[in-house]
């Protein structure tokens, strides 16, 4: 009887031991839809279309990158923009500073990719995630950002004191913020009439 019981006990556990890791697997398949959706929403929309080709003029332009990866660059923007309600330039900005538009680029403590995410410091989010596909990492880079947003109670300023570890660093990205607007910005774009 007492052998029963332990196998018994053995089979509940490791039952429930399957729905956790089910119900852990759900919320990756709902973020997955939701980064669908909202790809879907910025390529349909034709102010982010226009705004996600200013963008890729500029990297060209200004920054030397390469055609298609200014594009998927901008895509990606716009897309992570739309969806964690972040400023485009914002991103750009951080981009600009942190790698200037180089996916392959590493820092100090493993930071990895355009957006220099750290992979010891954001182990969930980075999990099963190449830091150096630019739609991968500006995802990513656009998650945390948020989430330290949420955390300062949307001061932005304080995100990026946190994002990039001093107060200079959140003023330098303000500033080079400024610089992107007139690309980023889905109204300005269909201003121009572009």
């Amino acid at each position: 009887m007492r052998r029963f019981l332990v196998i018994t006990a053995a089979l509940a556990f490791s039952l429930s031991s399957a729905h956790i890791a089910l119900a852990q697997e759900a919320p990756d398949s709902a973020l997955a839809a939701s980064d669908a959706i909202a790809q879907s929403a910025a390529q349909q929309d034709p102010k982010a279309q226009q705004a996600s080709r200013k963008i890729s003029e500029v990297l060209t332009r200004k920054f030397g990158v390469a055609k298609e990866k200014a594009q998927t660059i901008a895509a990606a923007v716009m897309s992570s923009a739309s969806k964690y309600s972040l400023p485009p330039a914002l991103l750009l900005a951080i981009i600009s500073i942190e790698s200037r538009f180089k996916e392959t680029a590493k820092g100090p403590n493993n930071a990895t990719g355009l957006m220099q995410v750290v992979p010891s410091a954001h182990r969930k989010l980075v999990r099963n995630v190449d830091l150096t596909d630019p739609e991968d990492n500006i995802e990513t880079g656009s998650a945390i950002l948020h989430g330290y947003v949420k955390s300062a109670q949307g001061d932005v300023d304080a995100a990026l004191k946190s994002y990039g570890g001093s107060r200079a660093y959140a003023e330098k990205v303000s500033l080079r913020a400024k610089t992107f607007e007139p690309a980023a910005s889905a109204e300005a774009a269909s201003a121009s009439g572009q």
